[in-house]
């Protein structure tokens, strides 16, 4: 059966439309809802079962860990076995907000939405509608984003139809999101909050509010051998049809370079993708040459990225090459989850030609 697609006020959502959703949730259904993030596919965080369906509705291994969404401070005592004080302060900053934490798990939560670990991931998202679900479902929602596994996070409620329309029971359209890029994972189950995925809240951010943070070594380094403490961690992700390259380097070399295989490509008869920005898009020659925005704007450049890779699937393109987007405040962030969806290939071009 397709699932049900409701359109909702996404500042003042219905509430008939929340309660039927609400109701699916608590009977073990699932429903697509958007977030300040992406779109996630939800599920009741406390019933193992729910939890299964989620994994087998995106084709999502077990082991990749699902984040509880909560919609009221309290409910954190009630999944979390432990609270680091450091982590309160986080939470009374950022939450509501972009902001996952993983702290140790209480009894309530099953292994079934932890995937097998102590820990639980937990967010309270800012999105009205997002609240007003988690409400209504009983206040622990279980949601990873509403994506086949391995494909680009949904941004609007169409690619959640496309992916998974006929997996799940229903889909809250609130229209696009606003940031498109999922939430930042910040692990305190170690002394030194570590943060295992990269997103708005940057890593400065952390440490004007905490002191000491770093950065977990998988976001460098992927190591099948590693069990994920987070979603995404381990997994290739976001990841188009096509075969895709970032191309690092200096402007000119790099618009260049991509120029040349682009002309190579269409002369053996191929098309070839190219992501750009509003700067360079138009110094390509050859090739579907999509802006992900201007550089100026790297808010945009984060919330074009999915929608981007997404529309190269339609385009039928055999590759894709993409410029590096290095931004000051969410570049690191866009860049981890552009060299994921890339399987971290990566073409440097050096300054100087090596003689």
């Amino acid at each position: 059966m397709r699932a049900e697609v409701a359109v909702v006020d996404g500042k003042n959502p219905d509430r008939g439309i929340i309660e039927k959703a609400g109701q699916i949730l608590k009977n073990g259904g699932l429903v697509a809802f958007p977030t300040e993030t992406v779109y996630g596919l939800g599920g009741n965080a406390l019933d193992p079962e729910a939890s299964i369906k989620i994994y087998a509705a995106k084709g999502r291994p077990s082991d990749n860990p699902l984040i509880v969404h909560i919609a009221e401070m309290g409910s954190l005592e009630k999944i979390a076995a432990d609270i680091p004080e450091k982590a309160r302060i986080l939470a009374g900053k950022y939450w509501p907000g972009p902001l996952t934490m993983i702290l140790p798990k209480a009894a309530i939560v099953p292994g079934e939405t932890t995937g097998g670990l102590d820990s639980v991931a937990v967010r309270f998202p800012s999105d009205p509608v997002a609240q007003a679900l988690i409400r209504a479902a009983g206040g622990f929602v279980a949601a990873p984003s509403a994506n086949t596994s391995g494909r680009p996070s949904p941004t609007r409620a169409e690619h959640v139809e496309e992916d998974l329309g006929d997996a799940i029971d229903m889909i809250l359209d609130g229209g696009p999101v606003g940031i498109g890029l999922e939430s930042t994972i910040v692990d305190f189950t170690e002394k030194v909050p570590v943060v295992l995925r990269p997103g708005y809240i940057s890593l400065e951010m952390l440490e004007e509010t905490l002191g000491e943070v770093r950065m977990d070594r998988g976001l460098l380094i992927t190591d099948e051998n590693i069990r994920p403490k987070a979603p995404g961690m381990k997994y290739r992700h976001y990841a188009p049809a096509a075969d895709l390259s970032v191309v690092e380097g200096p402007q000119e070399k790099v618009i260049a370079f991509i120029n040349q295989r682009a002309k190579e490509a269409a002369e053996a008869g191929g098309r070839t993708g190219i992501i750009a920005t509003d700067e360079t898009a138009g110094r390509y020659e050859e090739g579907i040459v999509r802006s992900i925005g201007s550089r100026e704007e790297e808010e945009g450049i984060a919330r074009h990225l999915y929608e981007v890779l997404r529309n190269f699937d339609s385009d039928q393109v055999s590759e894709i090459y993409s410029e590096a987007f290095y931004t000051p405040k969410m570049g690191q962030a866009i860049m981890n989850r552009l060299l994921k969806a890339a399987g971290h290939k990566v073409i440097h071009i050096p300054e100087e030609e090596e003689k």
